[in-house]
């Protein structure tokens, strides 16, 4: 009988992928079914080739020697890694496997180490992709059942194969230059020369800035605080406070704008590093490696995705997702839940948004590791915001006069408070008094703040 070879990136995610397709038979390096074999990488099997590996010399930095232009290129392979390659290679070439799938990760990573694989074993047989988001065992029937054609992924290996060139050609030829012009070792890459420049520009700018000092006058009217506009010059703020001291304070205009903040969208990786590091100091590596952890572990969705919607075919799970949700975070669901604002599948291009999968709620997560389960967490309120109603408010901001002087105040009042119920604990706006155009006023007190202008902050 002809069998399927089916190839994943990690030991771990082809164990989930047996366990589905019933190949349950162990071997060494792969396990064995009736219908499948399944096998791993241990994610690059094979990469791009040092330059010394294309000619002896190139082993010294030479600026002579430069640009290095492989021609063809070639690749090496770890000792601790030749036996495995040289087993799907053996597999790849058995006579009752048909075809290969490629069950590597869902992304242009994922199909660079297949294809290398592919590619370096000499393999022409027929190649399927399995293209799925959860590695939750309704997910992989349901990508098996309708694999997709290997050859429509070839744009993306493409893509895959060239950034992995693009970091060869100018990590090899710029770090040896800069090196040998320099008398040091530099090193130099495709994003990580952008990236440190960008933070040495700001470091120049804060370098370069010089702090100015200004001063306002600042009027107590008993329940709320009333200031000026800058001064440059503190006697001008003094100057203005001693006139305002026995003058009256006449309510000149009263402006309310009813003002909405539309729900947050669900998390895709970048805004989720970035919150993970402001709410709970996470690094945008350890983001990655907890939620990497957590999709292995069908607990949540493919995590390198640049989406924030869902497809419109999941319409019809988001009441249950976010009831879900509402579970791990250990709180009441939104009353209403706007499915509409978080399906938009004119908006998903490889993966959908990350959320928890349904095995979740089935998962005791004190058994988690600290950092998965606050990952966890942190992605469960979100979708408990995105479905939320938007966050009304009516601001109100008041002008006065004091002795031809202008002040002013601004207070805010929630109409609504909507997604903003599962935010994290804000400071609360306090609304203003009741006031009236002409009311005069007395002030309890006056105060001359003095203030400096900010350098721009360091990037996070």
């Amino acid at each position: 009988m002809m069998k399927s070879l089916v190839i994943a990136e990690k030991p771990s995610v082809a164990k989930s992928i047996a366990n589905v397709l019933g190949a349950n038979k162990r071997g060494d390096g792969y396990l064995e079914g009736d219908n499948y074999l399944v096998s791993w990488c241990f994610g690059h099997l094979a990469e791009l080739a040092s330059a010394e590996v294309y000619d002896e010399k190139y082993a010294k930095w030479s600026y002579a020697d430069l640009p290095i232009v492989p021609e063809p290129w070639r690749y090496s392979v770890g000792r601790d890694k030749k036996k495995q390659l040289d087993l799907l290679s053996s597999l790849m070439k058995r006579s009752n496997v048909g075809e290969i799938v490629n069950a590597c990760d869902a992304g242009r990573e994922g199909e660079l180490i297949f294809r290398t694989v592919y590619n370096l074993s000499g393999c022409t047989k027929p190649m399927k992709r399995l293209w799925i988001s959860s590695m939750e065992d309704n997910a992989i029937r349901e990508g098996f059942d309708s694999l997709r054609p290997g050859e429509n992924y070839d744009s993306l290996y493409a893509s895959a194969l060239c950034r992995s060139k693009a970091d060869w050609m100018v990590g090899i030829n710029a770090t040896r230059l800069f090196s040998v012009l320099y008398h040091r070792t530099l090193n130099v890459g495709r994003v990580i020369s952008p990236t440190l420049s960008l933070i040495v520009g700001r470091e120049a700018e804060i370098d370069a800035f010089k702090p100015e000092l200004f001063y306002t006058v600042e009027l107590d009217c008993g329940g709320f605080k009333a200031a000026s506009e800058k001064f440059r010059d503190k006697s001008e703020a003094d100057g203005v406070a001693d006139d305002c001291k026995n003058g009256s304070i006449t309510v000149k205009s009263i402006e309310r704008k009813e003002k909405t903040e539309k729900a947050p969208l669900l998390y895709d990786l970048t805004t989720l590093q970035r919150d993970a590091n402001r709410q709970l100091g996470y690094t945008a590596q350890q983001t990655l490696d907890y939620l990497q952890s957590l999709y292995e572990k069908k607990l949540s969705t493919y995590p390198r995705t640049d989406s924030r919607f869902l497809t419109d075919d999941m319409e019809s799970t988001v009441n249950a997702v976010v009831l879900l949700c509402s579970g791990i975070c250990g709180g009441d669901a939104p009353v209403t839940i706007n499915t509409a604002q978080v399906c938009d599948s004119k908006k998903v291009s490889d993966h959908h948004a990350i959320i928890p999968t349904m095995s979740a709620g089935e998962t005791d997560l004190s058994a988690l590791l600290a950092g998965e389960r606050e990952i966890l967490r942190l992605v469960a309120k979100q979708v408990l915001r995105a479905v939320s109603a938007p966050y009304r408010y009516s601001e109100t901001t008041v002008t006065m006069d004091c002795d031809g002087r202008s002040f002013t105040v601004k207070g805010r009042t929630v109409i609504e408070t909507g997604w903003k119920a599962f935010a994290e604990q804000e400071q609360k706006d306090k609304p203003l008094p009741e006031l009236s155009e002409g009311q005069v006023l007395t002030a309890s007190g006056m105060n001359v703040k003095e203030g400096k202008t900010s350098p721009p902050k360091h990037f996070t």
